[in-house]
């Protein structure tokens, strides 16, 4: 259980968010960098300035790439969120943001917990976004994500301000 018994201040909406977008400006350097390797080890047929591809050569190929991509950044992200939760409970977007996220019972977060809220996070994104907006009016700032796993995000207290008056 939690040790100190300072009331819990959930992380809000826009604090979340923000920390989200620090994560996902980090995870598309990671999803493109793995897409490159991919693309590279794949060995695709680029089409050649010298002789002009068929429309459906181009089609096929922008076709495999989407995949491609789709696939690396889907590896990137839940690698991502499921290595820096479960490790921490705060991925460097939340660090900066001073949020952790742990378990409703106030436990320490696990990988197996981690990954789980990652799953949730595909499904409070594939309904409009409603999973991860439900935080607005959650009485515990909760996303669909967070009430799967059985996880609450808190904002860490500040540490205090030493006033240069040491005896």
């Amino acid at each position: 259980g939690r040790r100190d018994m300072t009331p819990l201040r959930y992380g809000g909406f826009w604090r979340r968010l923000a920390a989200f977008a620090i994560d996902k400006a980090l995870l598309y350097g990671v999803s493109l960098f793995l897409f490159l390797v991919l693309v590279l080890a794949g060995g695709f047929d680029l089409p050649s300035p010298r002789r002009s591809p068929a429309p459906d050569a181009i089609e096929a190929l922008i076709r495999g790439l989407t995949g491609m991509y789709l696939f690396a950044s889907t590896i990137a992200s839940a690698a991502y969120f499921t290595y820096f939760h479960g490790l921490t409970g705060q991925t460097p977007g939340k660090m900066a943001m001073k949020l952790q996220v742990i378990q409703i019972s106030g436990e320490r977060m696990t990988f197996g917990l981690a990954f789980l809220r990652w799953v949730g996070y595909v499904l409070s994104g594939i309904f409009l976004y409603l999973g991860f907006l439900w935080i607005a009016w959650d009485g515990r700032k909760q996303g669909w994500h967070d009430k799967i796993a059985g996880t609450v995000v808190v904002r860490l207290p500040s540490p205090p301000t030493s006033t240069g008056t040491h005896a």
